[in-house]
């Protein structure tokens, strides 16, 4: 056979390959393109607790029964808590979420979530997320340990919620869960360089992480802004510390698609104890 046919042959294969192989490669990720589109955004409201041990409830404090009927509620409404693992899988898309899904967090670490929540929690098969602050586990707990009415988790205690499976943890900040110190929670201060602010909350944030390694073995994704104060600033340097998720205290209903960059300022509305369990879902579902 001519050698000049052969050579011409062979290119003939190789091109019809090479644009079989385009036209599949690109029908792929066009039809990636239509189903991520045609998804629709999951509806994702976020409950938000504080204390939950107190026979008179205030704004940022509920009872174990209000609690309790809150749980019964949803799950007698066909409501299914959703970890922040589940979440970000969904945004990397991986997984699904539950038409129902709903997310259940508690701020600050305090002892009564061990004590009180965890039962509850495998009573109605559920979960949630514990955020908790380093300097109130290094000071607070050590000092005066396991009251369930003012007490907070010890890394012992935290230990234990995550063997539970039913809890995930979050960085609330070491020491910046303050008000007195000229600024607000790990907002930016007037007069503060970014850089100045980036080592600070930098600094901060790491310190806990390192403690989480160093105690459980374990490095949160989630970030909890104290007081639910956002600054822009903040972003970067809570993607470089590897935070997959922050939770703000902004009173909203969020929309996870499947772009992990919504997972950044997920809406959250506080359980007041002040309302009934009926008056606070209504609130939290009617929005």
């Amino acid at each position: 056979m001519n050698r000049k046919y052969m050579s011409q042959s062979f290119i003939h294969i190789i091109f019809t390959a090479a644009v079989i192989f385009s036209i599949g490669a690109a029908l792929i990720i066009w039809g990636k393109a239509l189903l991520t589109k045609a998804e629709e955004p999951v509806r994702l409201p976020v409950i938000m607790y504080h204390s939950i041990y107190t026979d008179t409830p205030t704004e940022y404090a509920v009872s174990p029964q209000q609690v309790e009927s809150d749980l019964q509620w949803l799950k007698n409404n066909g409501y299914e808590t959703v970890t922040a693992e589940q979440v970000i899988a969904y945004t990397q898309h991986r997984g699904n979420l539950p038409e129902n899904a709903v997310m259940i967090t508690l701020d600050d670490g305090f002892y009564n979530n061990l004590s009180v929540l965890v039962p509850l929690l495998e009573k109605y098969d559920m979960t949630a997320v514990v955020s908790v602050v380093g300097s109130y586990i290094d000071n607070n707990a050590v000092k005066d340990p396991h009251n369930p009415k003012y007490s907070y988790l010890t890394w012992e205690d935290i230990g234990e919620l995550l063997q539970s499976g039913r809890i995930e943890a979050g960085n609330h900040t070491y020491g910046m869960h303050s008000l007195y110190d000229g600024r607000i929670g790990c907002a930016i201060s007037e007069g503060e360089t970014e850089e100045e602010y980036h080592k600070a909350l930098s600094d901060d944030i790491q310190r806990l992480q390192g403690e989480f390694r160093e105690k459980i073995g374990f490095s949160p994704v989630i970030f909890t802004y104290p007081f639910g104060s956002i600054s822009r600033e903040s972003l970067p340097v809570i993607r470089e510390s590897g935070f997959l998720m922050t939770l703000t205290c902004r009173e909203s209903v969020n929309y996870i698609t499947r772009e992990p960059d919504c997972l950044y300022g997920i809406g959250r509305y506080n359980r007041s104890g002040l309302y009934s369990t009926e008056e606070f879902m209504a609130k939290l579902f009617n929005s």
